[in-house]
């Protein structure tokens, strides 16, 4: 079958997903990606949302965390307060999985403003858990479309907190998490380096070239030493996918997803 950038990026952040997981999901990308792993290999998996839907399992997609589509399939709905201070302050998170409008080299995330924030050429949604997500959770996971407007050399601001400056910058900060340890995009997979924290490319997604991912990204990339290479989607985890796709898209009269 064939499929395109996108499904690769949504079919690629679903695999590394497991049953064990209780994962902090964002509305978008990160959503897609974590249902599609619950409707394929990891139906065990605990998906969370931030308006305090625990064990979420929606049958379409959510247009924000207050879509009454999670409540309605969630074991059960927390308070706001609960689900920032027991569950995520209180380390019993595994996974945060984030999006944003840009990313930088250290893995910062911008979803606050496009340009100076006192006076921004676009006002974006802002960051609502997702900085608390990144500091709280066990780890953090980012996927997003990569383009040189997306991934730049450095964010015009910092909502979520990855690794700053890199090297020790979390821990000299206080913060005793992993931070983001996984980059997806709909080009290759990267991963932040062990000492410098800086992210590099591990591996490519089907029929993606190295001068492919460099030519959409704002600083000079690092490529691993052993490249990896994702494997393609299958028929099942497209078949999956699309179903949910359309299904979202009929609900809410969408022409396509």
């Amino acid at each position: 079958m064939s499929y395109s950038t996108q499904e690769m990026m949504a079919v690629a952040a679903a695999r590394v997903l497991t049953n064990d997981d209780v994962c902090f999901v964002g509305i978008g990308a990160p959503s897609q990606a974590c249902n599609l792993a619950r409707l394929t290999h990891a139906p065990g998996i605990t998906l969370i949302y931030e308006s305090g839907t625990i064990g979420t399992r929606p049958n379409l997609l959510p247009l924000s965390i207050g879509d009454p589509e999670l409540c309605t399939t969630a074991r059960c709905t927390v308070s706001v307060p609960e689900m920032f201070q027991y569950w995520l302050q209180g380390g019993r998170i595994s996974v945060g999985f984030l999006g944003g409008a840009q990313l930088d080299r250290y893995a910062n995330i911008n979803s606050s403003v496009v340009g100076s924030y006192a006076n921004p050429k676009v006002r974006l949604p802002g960051g609502g858990g997702a900085p608390e997500i990144a500091a709280h959770c066990q780890q953090t996971y980012v996927v997003m479309a990569q383009s040189t407007r997306s991934f730049v050399e450095k964010v015009d601001f910092i909502t979520s907190f990855g690794f700053g400056e890199g090297g020790d910058h979390r821990e000299r900060l206080g913060l005793r998490t992993a931070g983001p340890t996984l980059v997806i995009t709909d080009l290759c997979v990267m991963r932040p380096d062990p000492v410098t924290r800086e992210l590099t490319v591990t591996a490519l997604h089907p029929g993606v070239t190295r001068e492919q991912v460099q030519a959409n990204t704002g600083w000079a990339l690092r490529f691993a030493a052993e490249l990896g290479a994702s494997e393609p989607p299958s028929e099942r985890e497209l078949t999956v996918l699309r179903d949910l796709q359309a299904r979202t898209a009929k609900a809410h009269g969408m022409a396509t997803m």
